[in-house]
């Protein structure tokens, strides 16, 4: 069987998003190595084994996908959450910006939050 194991965002600043993604959205780092210039940073939420790669987003490459993401307002990554109102007051009340409030969106409610380093996440779960 084939499995997602690991996935990757292109950042502005590793450690930047490092504490965010860790001490904000609540995921847990799983590998952080100092590549000497670069570092090698890993987070998870508990009890998943899907990593997420914090990837230094400064080539060309990676900033030309980011700001055409950005510039047509679209999320680089969705994640699940089991209660996003919850999750929206909570991340608001740390002063997560958010570009898009809980929205009905189909069978789905989500919302999109600035990183902080680049990117909009997606926050979704089913509409009841």
């Amino acid at each position: 069987m084939i499995r997602i194991a690991m996935t990757s965002v292109y950042v502005d600043d590793e450690e930047k998003a490092h504490v965010f993604y860790r001490d904000v959205l609540g995921f847990e780092t799983r590998t952080d190595l100092d590549l000497g210039g670069a570092r090698f940073i890993t987070v998870a939420a508990p009890g998943q084994d899907v990593e997420l790669l914090l990837e230094p987003g400064d080539s060309p490459l990676a900033q030309q996908y980011r700001a055409g993401l950005r510039e047509a307002g679209l999320p680089c990554l969705v994640l699940g959450v089991d209660d996003l109102r919850a999750e929206y007051e909570r991340l608001s009340g740390l002063g997560v910006r958010f570009t898009q409030a809980p929205t009905k969106q189909g069978p789905l409610l989500t919302a999109v939050l600035d990183d902080t380093v680049g990117n909009l996440v997606q926050l979704t779960q089913p509409a009841a």
